[in-house]
């Protein structure tokens, strides 16, 4: 899901402890100059940059340009800054995606600024804390194996496993009924996955998904239980609690990035491993290496989905030089995560990296004030993702070349199917 600070402030942890965005990443919706390398690699486009335009303008998919931050030094500065503000609202300026958006609403999490933004974390900072999202692992595990005990050998892995596993996880957190699951795959597609729908398309299925969650808070209200809507409901700060507005939106929030972009890493994330069959081996031999090869997946794959913009309300100075007040610009994630002054040969996938002498945190989750909200959900879905694989599946490898993959096309970045099989003698 995307980028929300924990609610302690530490950076992300590594090993069993371990979630969808509710924000951030980068996807092959940044213009023409951005694209992706050779199976789903990073843009080549980034190495040049960091060398030679650190801050270099890049276009949106809106066809705005702003620049756009490649360091790793910088995207921290920048995501870490009082100056960087998330409100877009004002008329003039550069956006993301043209007509509606999410940066227009401005009752969501990631649209508001301090007092307004820390006021509405501290209120919700119980509720996706590792010790609240632990007691689901045992459930998603076990939702890992059904869905792969009853598939054959070969199968299709993205729509029959990366695709269902957290859409069932979602629906059962928030006590929806997993038929839904549909609609939820229509909506996400028009704001993710899909970058040709028009912007009435869009406007009108921004709405639809809107009713729909305050239709889910409603019934939630008049029938209370605990899941977690029932929890966001009850979640206070003293006597403050969240808006009619602001439950909405954390809902939207949750189904969006819960279900598209979790799925997108574990389809990436397997695609990567099944890669490096020697790394994909070494699981099998020991699953308990599992959760910190997810890091190495996060930080090289991840996040699957396009970052936000941040409006620089001061003057600032990054590592990489000025910018303006005034300056709308965008922090990329994968780009960071892919610095070889943060991560030693970043193009080298490596299982190991993060378990002895972890370099710096990644990034696939954001930094600072808006770091994703439910990290913690996201790693344990992709751990126990994997897990389930390298447990059951241990034989697993592709039934075509690689090369023959093809990706999706809008604000996500993700294989569109991945056919496999796990016969050992095939």
């Amino acid at each position: 899901m995307t980028a929300e600070l924990d609610p302690n402030g530490t950076e992300p942890t590594i090993g069993p402890t371990i979630g969808p965005t509710l924000e951030p990443g980068i996807g092959p919706g940044i213009g023409p100059e951005i694209v992706p390398g050779p199976l789903g690699t990073p843009p080549p486009e980034f190495a040049r940059r960091r060398e030679c335009g650190p801050l270099e303008p890049a276009t949106m998919p809106s066809g705005d340009r702003v620049p756009m931050a490649v360091r790793y030094e910088d995207v921290r500065a920048l995501l870490a800054s009082p100056a960087s503000s998330r409100n877009l609202r004002i008329p003039g300026l550069p956006r993301f995606v043209s007509g509606v958006g999410i940066d227009d609403d401005p009752d969501a999490l990631i649209n508001q600024d301090p007092p307004e933004h820390t006021r509405y974390r501290r209120i919700m900072q119980g509720t996706f804390t590792p010790r609240q999202i632990e007691p689901w692992r045992p459930r998603i595990a076990a939702t890992a194996r059904e869905l792969l005990d009853g598939l054959g050998d070969r199968f299709e892995l993205v729509q029959e496993y990366a695709l269902r596993l957290p859409a069932h996880v979602i629906c059962e957190m928030l006590g929806v009924p997993i038929d839904h699951y549909e609609r939820f795959v229509q909506w996400t597609d028009m704001f993710l996955t899909t970058s040709t729908a028009t912007e009435q398309a869009r406007y009108e299925g921004y709405g639809d998904f809107m009713a729909y969650a305050a239709e889910l808070v409603a019934q939630h209200r008049l029938s209370p239980g605990e899941d977690l809507i029932d929890l966001l409901i009850q979640a206070r700060d003293a006597d403050d609690r969240l808006s009619e507005g602001e439950l909405v939106n954390t809902v939207f929030s949750l189904i969006t990035a819960g279900y598209e972009t979790t799925a997108s890493m574990i389809a990436r994330g397997v695609f990567r491993l099944l890669l490096h069959p020697g790394q994909w081996d070494e699981l099998v031999a020991d699953p308990s290496l599992t959760a910190t090869a997810v890091e190495e997946v996060l930080r090289f794959d991840g996040p699957p989905a396009s970052a936000f913009m941040r409006r620089i309300t001061e003057d600032i100075d990054l590592p990489s030089g000025p910018l303006s007040a005034g300056t709308v610009v965008m922090p990329n994630l994968n780009a960071a995560n892919h610095d070889p002054q943060a991560f030693p040969e970043p193009g080298r996938f490596d299982i190991h990296r993060f378990t002895h002498h972890p370099p710096n945190p990644h990034v696939a989750f954001g930094y600072g004030a808006h770091r994703c909200l439910a990290a913690s959900l996201a790693r344990v879905e992709l751990t126990e993702a994997v897990r389930a694989l390298v447990t059951r599946r241990p034989a697993l490898r592709l039934t075509g070349a690689p090369e023959s993959v093809t990706w999706t096309d809008g604000l996500v970045l993700r294989p569109v199917a991945l056919h496999v099989t796990s016969a050992a003698d095939a």
